[in-house]
């Protein structure tokens, strides 16, 4: 099933950055992938033209090309060149997804984690690959998880799975014979938002996930923040309701107490004293339940303190909202906007939310994004 031989660029190349710059911005044309990589156009028809016979790249249908006055090709990749699966792992499912060099998702498929030992994880995700891949080929895989990732190799540290230095590409790559990366999954979710989602053509935003935790993720300069600290859990602590719920470790109203889906449905059965759905916690809302409906619409308030707290402190005015634990918005979407225009100065720019609905599914694309990104490096280095 291995297309190309895996290649782990020490550097990123001029080749590299084009391949890059024509996925993320593609169509684009030739002057202008000139003036964003500050290349003469003879150079940029020398690095061009072996990503094009690969088929990597391809030339579409003629447009005016307003810098040159005359009509051009723009360069585009060619989706179906590779296929890519991802997978995101939770403390209880692998759920994987296949996708194109554009990241758009084909067959899903999901399993069950029976324990957290390494060598039934390793089963699980082969079990899932197999299924997932069909008898076709597949040029990489991604594998994110909530934890601190390293060389986009190692897992240092993944509590919900109680692992410390575990070598999982090595183990996966081993067991199925193709290239695998893995990275943090608010990382890994961040660059999909980035090249092929909500985020694509910005420069600066800032990405929140609610769910089973919080998550936060930045992109500066057209660059994925990411640096030693990435997966230690940055915002979960972060307050936002001096008089809310305390979280496990004691914080009083804390991103983790007011906005995870665990700590709301706590919240909601302590209230009502019966076990309820995240599901249902939403549902009781929406009919007036007053307990649901106060637990929600304080979650809705934190939510929007907590975007505003971003934009402020990164001055970004884009914010991508994305994560399991979303359908607090259908009851208070408008306490959450409401508390972002309380936190924000009546002359700052208003903040551009953009919401992405596609729940656990953008997880695991996330997981192929990074595994593309590799891969679009790799094949342009042996190009």
């Amino acid at each position: 099933m291995v297309i190309f031989e895996a290649v782990e660029p020490r550097f990123r190349t001029p080749a590299s950055d084009l391949a890059r710059e024509v996925l993320i911005h593609g169509p684009i044309l030739r002057s202008d992938l000139s003036r964003r990589l500050g290349l003469s156009p003879a150079t940029l028809t020398r690095l061009t033209r072996p990503l094009v016979d690969r088929g990597l790249l391809i030339e579409m249908t003629e447009q005016l090309d307003g810098a040159m006055g005359r009509p051009a090709k723009p360069l585009d990749v060619r989706a179906d060149a590779r296929q890519f699966i991802g997978i995101k792992l939770t403390s209880d499912t692998a759920v994987g997804v296949t996708t194109n060099l554009k990241a758009a998702e084909g067959r899903r498929a999901e399993r069950a984690l029976p324990n957290h030992e390494v060598a039934t994880v390793v089963d699980v995700i082969a079990e899932l690959v197999h299924e997932l891949a069909d008898n076709q080929d597949f040029t990489a895989i991604g594998i994110s998880v909530g934890g601190a990732v390293s060389n986009r190799r190692v897992v240092e540290r993944a509590s919900f799975l109680g692992w410390n230095s575990v070598r999982l590409a090595d183990a996966v790559e081993e067991r199925l014979g193709i290239p695998v990366t893995v990275e943090n999954d608010v990382v890994a979710l961040t660059a999909a938002e980035h090249w092929f989602g909500l985020g694509r053509g910005l420069s600066n935003f800032a990405v929140i996930t609610i769910g089973a935790g919080v998550g936060y993720g930045l992109v500066m300069c057209d660059q994925v923040v990411s640096t030693s600290d990435t997966g230690l859990g940055r915002g979960f602590h972060f307050p936002l309701d001096p008089t809310g719920p305390l979280c496990s470790l004691g914080h009083r109203g804390c991103a983790t107490a007011m906005l995870t889906i665990p700590s709301i449905r706590a919240q909601v059965e302590v209230g009502l004293a019966v076990p309820v759905s995240y599901a249902e916690v939403i549902e009781l809302a929406k009919a007036g339940n007053p307990v649901a409906s106060q637990v929600v619409h304080a979650a809705g308030a934190a939510l929007g303190r907590l975007i505003a707290a971003v934009a402020n402190l990164a001055m970004v005015e884009h914010v991508v909202l994305a994560g399991e634990g979303l359908s607090i918005l259908t009851v208070a979407g408008d306490v959450m906007r409401a508390a972002i225009r309380d936190d924000r100065d009546a002359e700052a720019a208003s903040i551009d939310l953009r919401i992405d609905e596609n729940g656990f599914t953008s997880w695991a694309r996330g997981a192929a994004a990074i595994a593309i990104q590799q891969a679009v490096d790799a094949l342009a280095v042996s190009s």
